[in-house]
Formats: structure tokens, C-alpha cells, sequence
């Protein structure tokens, strides 16, 4: 597996030059059912709830009554040989602001090893100077949990895996348990965790940290595997971040992904599917459908950049981006850009875009052939002699959102990841641009039989600097109706 060094100590500044940074790790992830079931309770439960001896009792299988039955899912890209970081799976949580921290995810997995990697935007660092397993997670540190059996309670298949933030690799900053129906137990497995962190210095009482990685690698063989699980089997995932932001503390509240997550509740947590979804029909194609906003002022295909837009790209002053920029709506705006790199320091730049289709045109009782999206770009984050390409994924958003009033910290967190493309830099020689498209089959035949509008979100996993990508939008002006995007479904008959 290829490894390139995470991010160092560095004066902080949004850089728009030479060659990303990039980190490895393999991530997992988790889905949940609530029930209940006759388990042996844990030690005083009886006596602190008034239960008499031998009485058979029942516990959720759930900690929090708040917990979805579909919850977020994250389908990791399986490769041969290196894990490419720029190809990986990704997901997100959490908010910007001065107390509150925002973390992307990105997973992937070869026939070897699980990488998980987390990228946290965090104004003030913090590690312990005399760590011990008990303390490591009141300090900044992140938790990743996984259950190889996809179950939905404690069991010899959960692992609770933590390591915190330190300026190099630390094995005394980690520590893994292991799930049993008694709670979570110490244990010893190999694994790698690899820190990074952008900022003035950790330990300090400084406003112009940005924030830090950890990039967990899990060889299978470590969690009772012989190899990679086989294409389509499904774990549950989640992530927990902790926090502190001053030497004497306290630490601030966990953060979780799936936001509904449970330390002790694998019923809570979210999917990790081994494989990308795919979509396949034997139908013939009896009809079709364009859909896109017809006219600049109609309400159809609402559609928003959020994060680093191209009118808010890259701002690089403290007080703006940790209390202004991801509450910024860009609803109106009649263009987009979509970025993301391994530079943590960077995330000013770092932007996804939000589209809805409604699929009320398509008639009752059909079966989706084929869905396709198709994006006009017409330019990028830096000129052709610097400009890299985009691996772009296409994701289902978790809900619903509205033009006017969406931002980076309100937006819905995604359901799922569906797939990707390459997408290279590009000059604007006419408009309407450049098309791109992506294959979508897959999230409009799930959308429909849901009877349910199309919610897209595109987002990049780049590494490099100068990655970001400039689309026409939605409320572009009448004169480039052919530039907006653009959805075209086939569909034939049901039998």
C-alpha cells in the first residue's frame, strides 16, 4: 500500500501551489436494526433496577430511542495493490466553528489491509503529554469502531480502535478493545494509526491551528480475517471524534458519524458495504425523459454549492472561516465548484455541490433503464499549467434540504456513496462548456421505487493543490439553458 507522509507542522495559509500531501487508511462501516433480545445483563444491572435473581430480562439492543432503521452506509472501493488516496470512498460529519469541528472520511481496501482515514478541521490542537489508554480520548483523539458480523450488539466481532493526535506515529497513544456481552475489553492487535496536523504548533493557546488527520490501516489478519471480506458483504462503522481545546479542559462533547452513532450500540452505527454498488436490467428501453430547470426563475432542480464557492474560494482570514464560512448559503449562484484535497489546512477551499431532480415525469409501474447526469465545466481552481484532475464522486443525500437557506453546516450528511469519474482540468473555448457525466442508474432506480425526488451531492477526493472544478448551475441565465445540469433517464416496462 503506497504511503505519503501526512500533513507536518506549518505555518498555516490557504496554498494554491505544487503538489498535495497525502495520507492512507482503511475505514469500515455499519448498519442498524432496533430490537430486542434476552442477553445476560451486565454486572449490577439487577440490583440497581430492582430486578430479582433469575428474572429473564430484555435489553434493547439500542442505547438511544433516536436511532434511524436506515441509516448512512458507506460502499468502500476494493483495489489491487496500492490503495490510491484519491480514489477513496468518502463521508462526512460535524460542523465549522470556533468550538465545533467538521471531519471528512474516506475509506478503501485491498486484499490485505482496511484504510480508514479522517480529516478534522479543528482550531486548536491538543494531545496528552502523559497519556494512558483511559485518558486518550479526552484529549483530541478519534475513535473508530467497527463490528465484522454486522450485528447489532456487542460481540467478539466488535472493535473499538482509538489513537490520538500526537506529531508522529505514537503506539502508547493507542488502544483496542474488543466487544463481549460484559462491554468492551482491552486487547492487543496490529494496526497503524498516522497522525498529521496543520497549524502554528500543537499544545499552544494559538487561534491559527486548521486542523489535523489520523489514518488508521486495519490488516484484516488483525480482526480474524484471512483476506478481504468478499464483494458485498456489509460491516458496521462508525467514527467518533474527540475533542479538547485548552490544556486544563474539559473535553468538549463527541461528534459521531453516523450523527445517531452509539459507543456501545453497533445498531446505531452506519454500513460499510465491501464494493461499489451496481445496477443492472434486462428491460428494453420504452421511453425517456430530460429533466432539468427550464426557465432561470422556475423552482425545478434546485441546486447549491456549499463550502468553498467560487465567490468564497480559498478566504483566508480566521475570524470568516471559523464563524462565517460554513453558514454561507450559495443557493443563487449561477455556477458551482466542487474541491477537496489532503492539505487539511486548506479546507477554506473545499466545496461539495447539492442538486435535486424530481422524477414525477417518469410514468408509474416502469423499470429505470439507465440514468445519466450530466454537469457543464467550464474551468478550474488554477490554469492549465497547474491544474490537476478530479476523481468527482456522486453520492445520495440522507435528506432533504432547501436552495435558499442550505449551507456547509446544514446540509444532510450523505446516504451513500454510488460512484465516481475522473474529471481533468478544462479551458472554456464556448459556452455551455464541457459536459461531464455520471452514470446514476443505480440512486434514480432506488429514488423511484422510493417515490421519491433524485438528491444528488457531488464531492472530490483529490490530494493535489489547484483540484477544484468550475460547473454551470441550475440558475444560470436563459441564454445557457444547455448548461444547466441535466438528467436523462430511460425506462421500459415492468413484467
Amino acid at each position: 500500500m503506497i504511503r505519503r507522509p501526512l500533513l507536518r507542522k506549518t505555518a498555516i495559509f490557504c496554498a494554491r501551489r505544487g503538489v498535495g500531501l497525502t495520507a492512507l487508511l482503511i475505514g469500515i462501516v455499519i448498519v442498524v436494526l432496533v430490537a430486542t433480545t434476552s442477553l445476560t445483563p451486565p454486572a449490577g444491572y439487577a440490583e440497581e433496577n430492582g430486578i430479582s435473581a433469575g428474572t429473564t430480562v430484555y435489553l434493547p439492543l439500542v442505547t438511544r430511542t433516536s436511532c434511524a432503521s436506515d441509516l448512512p452506509r458507506m460502499n468502500a472501493p476494493r483495489f489491487n495493490g496500492a490503495i490510491p488516496f484519491a480514489q477513496t470512498a468518502i463521508a462526512w460529519f460535524g460542523r465549522v466553528s470556533p468550538t465545533q469541528n467538521y471531519t471528512d472520511i474516506r475509506v478503501g481496501y485491498n486484499a490485505n489491509e482496511l484504510y480508514v482515514y479522517l480529516a478534522i478541521f479543528d482550531r486548536h490542537l491538543w494531545y496528552d503529554e502523559n497519556p494512558t489508554p483511559q485518558t486518550l480520548t479526552q484529549w483530541d483523539a478519534a475513535t473508530l469502531l467497527l463490528d465484522t458480523s454486522g450485528g447489532t450488539v456487542l460481540s467478539p466481532a466488535s472493535w473499538k480502535i482509538v489513537a490520538q493526535l500526537y506529531g508522529d506515529p505514537s503506539p502508547q497513544r493507542r488502544a483496542v478493545y474488543r466487544g463481549s456481552t460484559a462491554g468492551w475489553q482491552a486487547t492487543n492487535i496490529a494496526f497503524n494509526a498516522v497522525p498529521g496536523w496543520r497549524g502554528n504548533a500543537l499544545n499552544d493557546n494559538s487561534d491559527t491551528d486548521r486542523g489535523w488527520a489520523m489514518g488508521f490501516t486495519i490488516p484484516f489478519s488483525s480482526l480474524g480475517l484471512s483476506s478481504a471480506p468478499p464483494d458485498g458483504t456489509s460491516w458496521r462503522m462508525a467514527v467518533i471524534l474527540h475533542d479538547r481545546d485548552t490544556r486544563a479542559g474539559p473535553p468538549i462533547g463527541d461528534q459521531f458519524w453516523p450523527p445517531q452513532g452509539s459507543l456501545d450500540s453497533p445498531g446505531c452505527w452506519g454500513v460499510l458495504n465491501f464494493g461499489l454498488p451496481s445496477y443492472r436490467t434486462s428491460a428494453t428501453p420504452t421511453g425517456s425523459a430530460i429533466i432539468r430547470r427550464p426557465t432561470e426563475r422556475s423552482p425545478l432542480v434546485p441546486d447549491a454549492d456549499v463550502g468553498g464557492a467560487i465567490t468564497n474560494q480559498c478566504p483566508g482570514d480566521e475570524s470568516h472561516i471559523w464563524n462565517e464560512w460554513g453558514n454561507r448559503n450559495y443557493g443563487r449562484a449561477p455556477d458551482f465548484n466542487i474541491q477537496n484535497q489532503s492539505d487539511v489546512s486548506d479546507w477554506p477551499c473545499f466545496a461539495k455541490y447539492y442538486v435535486t431532480f424530481p422524477l414525477d415525469s417518469i410514468p408509474p409501474d416502469k423499470v429505470i433503464v439507465s440514468a445519466t447526469l450530466t454537469l457543464h465545466q467550464f474551468g478550474n481552481s488554477g490554469g492549465l499549467d497547474v491544474a490537476k484532475p478530479s476523481w468527482i464522486q456522486v453520492l445520495t443525500a440522507s435528506g432533504d434540504w432547501s436552495e435558499n437557506t442550505i449551507t456547509w453546516n446544514n446540509a444532510p450528511v450523505a446516504y451513500e456513496n454510488i460512484g465516481g469519474r475522473w474529471v481533468d482540468p478544462t479551458i472554456l473555448t464556448g459556452w455551455p462548456g464541457t459536459p461531464r457525466t455520471w452514470d446514476v442508474s443505480y440512486a434514480v432506480a432506488r429514488a423511484y421505487a422510493r417515490g421519491e425526488p433524485l438528491r444528488l451531492i457531488l464531492y472530490s477526493t483529490d490530494s493535489d493543490y489547484h483540484s477544484g472544478k468550475y460547473f454551470v448551475s441550475s440558475d444560470t441565465g436563459d441564454w445557457n439553458v444547455a448548461g444547466r445540469p441535466r438528467l436523462e433517464v430511460r425506462w421500459g416496462e415492468s413484467r
